[in-house]
């Protein structure tokens, strides 16, 4: 293996030296693919390795902006180098180049530090041609548990070899569980969070001067719901972000490695200055399909006063009447009274409960499959999954009473064409005196019991409607739907909600006319 990689960063020597940027940039491509080919697919996963494609290395690296003279540069989770490189090309390419680079890159992986060894031996070649000094350090070792102990409670060490002018990341993804050593070393530093990812992004927000710029690509997730809330908070408090950019494709990014994931670039300072601007774009790739820009305020990209801190992602002004639209509505859920919770059936905690089909001593059992159209269809014949829960006293306090339900898938499909997707349970469809709601639903209800049948009808109208998909792809960049995410959304006044469910009779109607209904019913009425 060294013999190879050797022979790798021999060839690849030959081919830079002229000191081009460009020829760096394709010798590192080389290595990246041939290190992720070599890559166990299992130790991948288990790591969280997604090596960054040329492309997206470089549109990261064009966005630092950093003009000091020797510049700190921290690259944590390097992998082989990509983003370390890219932004020495980056560098070179500059009217005004810095006099010095001084890069520390983390790496735990042992295959990808010999491949990180070569990468950064050609950025020193091509730094030398043009008189730039590179002093690049590897520390091969996890770079939370470094890092992390960089400080002492939840206070920074001022340290100045420990401070840094910029960093670029491609941090892991990978989830941590409660009781990990991650998830300990994160508290010490103040941070709870339930991804590897938000805990790299968090440490190397403290690791920066003030100042200091951090551009990194990471899943859009961290963007809304209850687990990153405490993230974001943790974040926010540290670094306004300066510009976004979101891929409109969620397969793009990591094309090679066949992740479907919704991706964001971004670029954030360290500062508190509140008067900041953000550059928010999108686009199908990085392959010169056409480009979608704005600039807001940083207070319309995370709303002050707003309690779970949500980051609107609004490539284009179309977004704004939208947010406006549902901001502008007369209720919270509070305000109606109304309370959604996650269904409380967990199929293999209820094992032994579970039944095929319904049958005596059994009572209905609701799974996203049977939302058809509006309405809840059970049974529907459609689904291998159980129908029914067998009655028993250990089902007791799984179940809910009898009455007029909205639920709400927590995942959509690949391929629905809307994130948010309802239906009504009716119980003249459904005559039973209790029913259990499989845990991959958000079920709508007033304290724990069923609503009026034209307010359920109204909710789920709503609810399905185009403005509340629209408005919720905003600051959801992955197909779950939280309840708190629903519990954020503003609603129509009771009144309203009553109106539009009047208008619905046996069946829901096409897309089409359901959206003039609401715009009719609560925007006109």
């Amino acid at each position: 293996m060294r013999t190879n990689m050797a022979a790798a960063g021999s060839k690849a020597l030959q081919n830079v030296g002229t000191g081009n940027a460009d020829s760096l940039l394709s010798s590192v491509e080389t290595l990246r693919r041939e290190a992720s080919f070599r890559l166990e697919p299992r130790r991948r996963a288990l790591m969280g390795q997604f090596l960054t494609p040329a492309c997206v290395s470089s549109f990261m690296a064009q966005m630092i902006k950093c003009k000091k003279p020797v510049i700190r540069v921290l690259d944590p989770g390097a992998g082989v180098g990509s983003l370390s490189a890219a932004f020495v090309a980056a560098m070179c390419r500059k009217s005004i180049r810095p006099d010095a680079i001084a890069l520390t890159a983390y790496e735990i992986d042992p295959l990808l530090i010999g491949y990180l060894r070569t990468t950064l031996d050609l950025c020193r070649a091509v730094s030398e041609e043009i008189g730039m000094r590179f002093e690049p350090r590897i520390v091969a070792g996890d770079f939370l548990e470094v890092g992390a102990r960089t400080f002492t409670g939840d206070l920074f060490a001022e340290r100045e070899d420990v401070q840094f002018d910029c960093a670029i990341l491609n941090p892991p993804y990978r989830k941590i569980r409660t009781d990990s050593h991650e998830r300990e070393l994160l508290r010490e530093i103040g941070l709870e969070t339930t991804n590897l990812y938000a805990g790299f992004l968090a440490v190397t927000a403290r690791l920066l001067v003030t100042g200091g710029e951090m551009v990194a690509i990471t899943p859009r997730s961290f963007c809304n719901g209850p687990y990153f809330e405490p993230f974001r908070r943790f974040f926010l408090r540290e670094m306004r972000f300066r510009q976004i950019h979101v891929f409109d494709a969620r397969d793009r990014a990591f094309a090679d490695d066949e992740v479907l994931q919704e991706n964001v670039v971004f670029r954030a300072v360290k500062t508190i200055d509140p008067e900041t601007n953000v550059v928010v774009s999108s686009s199908l790739d990085l392959g010169g399909s056409r480009l979608r820009t704005r600039t807001l305020n940083h207070d319309d990209l995370v709303r002050p006063g707003d309690p779970h801190a949500f980051i609107h992602i609004v490539p284009e002004g179309d977004g704004d009447p939208i947010r406006d639209q549902i901001e502008h509505l007369r209720a919270s859920l509070g305000d109606l009274g109304l309370t959604v919770s996650t269904g409380r059936v967990v199929d293999f905690r209820a094992k032994d409960l579970l039944r095929d089909h319904p049958g005596r001593n059994t009572v209905p059992l609701i799974h996203p499959c049977h939302l058809q159209g509006g309405f809840v269809e059970w049974p529907n014949g459609l689904t291998r999954k159980p129908n029914a829960l067998a009655l028993d006293p250990r089902a007791e306090d799984l179940l809910v009473p009898g009455g007029h339900y909205v639920l709400v898938k927590r995942f959509s499909a690949k391929e629905e064409r809307r994130r948010v997707v309802a239906a009504v349970y009716d119980p003249t469809r459904i005559p039973t005196d209790r029913v259990g709601f499989e845990n991959h639903l958000n079920y709508y209800h007033h304290r724990g019991s069923g609503l009026p049948a034209t307010v359920a009808r109204g909710l789920a109208t709503f609810l399905n409607s185009t403005l509340v998909d629209s408005y919720f792809r905003q600051f959801s960049g992955h197909t779950q739907v939280n309840a708190m995410d629903l519990r954020s959304l503003r609603y129509p006044a009771w009144d309203e909600l009553v109106a539009l469910g009047r208008r619905i009779g046996k069946s829901f109607p096409a897309q089409e006319e359901l959206d003039r209904l609401v715009e009719e019913v609560i925007f006109r009425g």
